[in-house]
């Protein structure tokens, strides 16, 4: 994506929950809340009137739910549900909403939806027509080939959730499992498109879209906490948590 800022629509009824996700979407330098509406018909009015990019919808709201007004739009931004209520997941993700988040939730959560939702909007840039007799590049491909186990395995970039160097080997971490493969992590590192991953430590690479948070010296990943090392934390600040 380019520079330009995510902009952001709050749709709750509740005062406190919209002024928590106007504090939590204000320190990202990457978001910046177009407006916050109290119910669906304001709310509306505002889509109609402004380019949003992404929505933060409450379910359980006076006169239309969250989920009658996301099927009342033709066209929709990108949106995350937020409720108090679990039992409406479901029916959400029918919905093709990037993310729900179950009231009440911490920063480090609201991060990781944003991060899904960052990484929607990239996949949807428009690409450039090529000039006239230039050459036609491949699309990027989605997945990277790997040998281990005497086998060639093919694991999809969405499913890496970090990777770590051990001695002459290199571990993918996925959800299903550690994948050992006889390589060093400098030469992965080339291989890896560089717009979706960042070295993090002379033993780690992690995908960005999946990067929660920062603590101290310790990057969370899921379950996950790998250290940062001193000479890539500048980088790391720099393309992942640079403030205005």
């Amino acid at each position: 994506m380019s520079s330009k800022k995510i902009r952001c629509l709050i749709v709750d009824d509740e005062e406190l929950a919209r002024n928590l996700l106007q504090n939590f979407i204000e320190r990202l330098p990457h978001l910046e809340v177009a407006g916050q509406c109290k119910d669906p018909l304001e709310a509306m009015a505002m889509l109609q009137s402004n380019k949003i990019d992404l929505v933060f919808l409450d379910i359980q709201m006076p006169g239309l739910t969250g989920v009658e007004f996301l099927r009342s739009m033709k066209i929709t931004p990108l949106v995350i549900f937020t409720t108090a209520y679990p039992e409406y997941a479901l029916e959400g993700y029918s919905l093709d909403v990037v993310d729900y988040l179950l009231k009440p939730f911490s920063f480090e959560r609201f991060v990781q939806a944003v991060n899904k939702a960052t990484a929607r909007l990239q996949a949807k840039q428009p690409v450039e027509a090529p000039a006239a007799n230039a050459p036609v590049q491949e699309p990027a491909k989605d997945y990277i080939l790997v040998k281990a186990d005497y086998k060639l395995h093919r694991i999809k970039l969405d499913d890496i959730q970090y990777i770590e160097s051990m001695r002459e080997y290199v571990a993918y971490h996925t959800p299903n499992g550690r994948l050992l493969s006889l390589q060093s992590l400098k030469s992965l590192e080339e291989e890896l498109p560089a717009d979706r991953f960042i070295r993090i430590h002379k033993s780690y690479i992690v995908p960005i879209d999946k990067i929660e948070a920062l603590e101290g010296n310790m990057v969370h990943i899921g379950k996950a906490k790998l250290p940062v090392g001193a000479s890539y934390r500048e980088g790391l600040m720099e393309r992942v948590f640079k403030q205005e």
